[in-house]
């Protein structure tokens, strides 16, 4: 499989794109007639790729969708699409008859047999989640007019995990929240988190630690609520606290000590610049210091969209790529320093 020189959430001209690196909206769905994944026989998941390729490539979701079969694909590639945020990485690490129809584009991505027979998810860069809503319902209706979803009058749209039932949809979005994290007060989010029956993320979902201050909040509950209520909370109550948390902890930082903010930034910078082995976490962990720096005009003469390029061009499957080899830890660390050395020069 072929992939552009960056996926487009790392484009910097969505709104609130200084925070807000990305949003994701998801639909579960699954088909009427077969039981869920986790009960299904092989067979019946087999049945269930086969049905789901028929109905994906004939409903005209867009210009181009490139069906990638998961059984059958390298490991490099499934861990490539992990990185791209297009399947989730349990999808990627199943050992079941699975695959993923991709969008020429890469905003659109259906996962076959994940938790649900269907998972489809629609990404943009910037805060943009009533436009995706829009758009992932077309994408609903369409697959809906050719085959029969689990639904049920009193819960709504069946699904394997019980906080999806209901519309089945998940919000989240990509946050990248460094001045939280070094002011220690990244708590405060994950209170107000929980006290709005939010989930906190790392940088690939579910299962993932937080990797250069990047966090994952979404929607925990769907039952009993529409899709209006869930996307206004999110838009009008929800993303605005946290913006403006972000927003006041870096005010703190450069009000009680530019100094040491300054340093923080620019010793990144200087190791990015200079570096021969990097660790993928280390690497990110810079970055994002970087970051922070150029949307606080901290620095001159940085890129924020090469910054953002970066932060997928540095994981172990894109290096992979870059070289055309699998590559050893040693090697995938002298690689990921040449790269951005490169890169910033």
């Amino acid at each position: 499989m072929e992939f552009a020189s960056q996926g487009p959430w790392l484009s910097n001209d969505g709104p609130e794109s200084d925070v807000v690196m990305s949003c994701r909206v998801r639909l579960a769905r699954n088909v009427a007639g077969f039981p869920f994944v986790v009960r299904a026989s092989d067979a019946q998941r087999r049945e269930l790729v086969q049905l789901a390729r028929q109905v994906v490539l004939e409903s005209n979701l867009s210009k181009e969708m490139i069906w990638v079969d998961l059984a059958e694909a390298t490991a490099r590639d499934r861990q490539l699409l992990v990185e791209r945020h297009l399947i989730s990485r349990h999808l990627a690490e199943a050992d079941i008859p699975r695959a993923v129809a991709v969008s020429n584009d890469e905003t659109l991505s259906i996962m076959i047999n994940e938790e649900d027979h269907l998972r489809m998810q629609l990404i943009a860069p910037g805060l943009r989640l009533d436009d995706l809503v829009q758009r992932i319902d077309a994408v609903d209706e369409a697959l809906e007019a050719k085959v029969d979803y689990a639904f049920s009058p009193r819960w709504g749209y069946l699904t394997a995990c019980p906080t999806n039932l209901g519309t089945g949809i998940r919000l989240s979005v990509m946050m990248h929240l460094p001045a939280l994290k070094l002011s220690n007060e990244i708590e405060r989010v994950r209170r107000a988190a929980k006290d709005l029956h939010l989930a906190v993320r790392g940088y690939y979902g579910e299962g993932s630690e937080s990797a250069g201050d990047f966090y994952q909040i979404s929607n925990q509950v769907t039952l009993g609520r529409s899709e209006q209520e869930i996307l206004q909370e999110f838009l009008e109550r929800i993303l605005p606290q946290i913006i403006e948390y972000e927003h006041q902890a870096r005010r703190m930082l450069v009000e009680r000590n530019a100094t040491l903010l300054d340093d923080r930034v620019h010793r990144s910078l200087a190791v990015l610049r200079n570096a021969r082995l990097l660790g993928a976490e280390e690497a990110m962990k810079l970055l994002s210091r970087v970051r922070l720096g150029v949307h606080l005009r901290r620095v001159d003469g940085v890129d924020i969209d090469l910054i953002n390029r970066l932060l997928l061009q540095i994981q172990p499957a894109h290096l992979q790529l870059h070289v055309g080899a699998d590559l050893a830890a040693d090697r995938l660390r002298e690689v990921r320093a040449t790269v951005v050395r490169k890169a910033l020069a």
